[in-house]
């Protein structure tokens, strides 16, 4: 579903504040930053009212403008900071030393509701060919190995996959092409109390002799960021 058809569906009120992060959202997926017209035409809304949604994110910080171009300000590392106590800080210096010692790609993950989303993706450097994806991105809780790592971060339930119940009982899952065709994917969940949401990493790769190799170091990386967590 479009952005335009989306915000459509709001009353009046909550459409422009849904416009408002959908212009956030894509000023920070946009490496180079956006124009005033650029924003306007990928909300489909008119330049006048893209222009007054960028100068209320502008107050507040959200957003800079240089050279005619909107980027992410530095309002948005305030707010970062305060989910779950600076989780995707704390979590990198671990991520960033796993991807390196596995050369596949390290992500931390959290469920909100029935979707998992990422939080950081750490590319291991020197490494010819390598699979990534956008931090920000959510897919839905029950597909993936990040996903059924969750999914047995919690309680069992009736009626889940085997391969949960599985992870619950392993403290790893491993799966295949469930979220990328081709693409596969090791997740261990982190030992965190309530009510810290389910969170996990996650390696990923197009080799699972990478994945075999590497499951030790996830198994670690996890045990060690739930101490630092805890």
């Amino acid at each position: 579903m479009s952005i335009t058809t989306k915000t459509a569906e709001l009353p009046a009120g909550s459409q422009t504040l849904a416009r408002g992060l959908s212009a956030l959202e894509l000023i920070c997926r946009a490496e180079s930053g956006l124009t005033i017209q650029e924003v306007a035409e990928q909300l489909g809304v008119h330049r006048t009212v893209a222009s007054r949604l960028l100068a209320t994110l502008q107050q507040f910080r959200l957003i800079s403008r240089h050279d005619g171009r909107f980027r992410p300000g530095s309002g948005l590392a305030v707010l970062g900071a305060t989910f779950d106590h600076n989780l995707r800080e704390l979590s990198m210096p671990v991520l960033r030393r796993l991807a390196e010692a596995t050369h596949a790609t390290a992500s931390l993950l959290v469920a909100e509701g029935d979707q998992q989303v990422s939080l950081a993706v750490l590319v291991p450097r020197g490494v010819a060919y390598t699979l990534s994806f956008t931090e920000g991105s959510h897919y839905p809780l029950n597909r993936g190995a990040a996903g059924l790592a969750l999914l047995a971060a919690g309680p069992p339930e009736p009626g889940e996959r085997k391969e949960v119940s599985e992870a619950r009982k392993k403290g790893w899952v491993m799966t295949h092409g469930e979220v990328e065709a081709n693409a596969y994917a090791i997740a261990v969940p982190l030992r965190r109390s309530p009510p810290a949401p389910a969170t996990c990493i996650n390696l990923i790769s197009h080799r699972p002799d990478i994945l075999e190799r590497g499951r030790p170091a996830v198994v670690a990386a996890a045990r060690e960021l739930s101490t630092i967590l805890a």
